[in-house]
């Protein structure tokens, strides 16, 4: 296994109706910052122990889905994120798990935030993020939705 160990950054829930779902967590206790222009497609609660719960729209995460939009019809519509520390990281924690066996649903790709971005399931069928930090020069266009 790399020697760079993953390190759960955070929980990433599609949601169906994000105005919603903010108010619920809001009601919760969480501060939800949605002031930017993606706020009805992606927002982000900052738990004080650095972890993030990240909301994203059906159509924001169906536009990531190389299988047309089934990935997150087929099964659980959350993602668990975790942070690797390069994108190089990215590149061979997915092939080492794939290479073990695990289906990939998500080859790493330079995603329009910035970040080296992967998706692999579970033993039970739950999607896991691979994530490194992101990096401005790796920024693109955000798709249209």
């Amino acid at each position: 296994m790399t020697e760079e160990r993953p390190v759960l950054a955070g929980l990433n829930l599609v949601v169906t109706d994000m105005s919603t779902t903010v108010e619920f967590y809001r009601r919760l206790g969480l501060s939800i910052d949605d002031t930017n222009p993606w706020n009805s497609h992606h927002v982000t609660a900052a738990m004080p122990n650095g972890f993030e719960l990240e909301f994203d729209s059906v159509e924001l995460a169906d536009s990531y889905d190389p299988g047309g939009g089934q990935l997150f019809k087929d099964a659980t519509r959350n993602v668990l994120v975790f942070s690797l520390p390069s994108r190089r990281a990215v590149d061979e924690l997915y092939a080492e798990l794939t290479e073990a066996g695990y289906s990939g649903h998500q080859p790493p790709y330079d995603a329009f935030w910035g970040a080296r971005y992967a998706v692999v399931d579970d033993p039970d069928g739950n999607f896991v993020g691979l994530m490194s930090p992101t990096d401005d020069a790796h920024r693109s266009t955000p798709p249209e939705l």
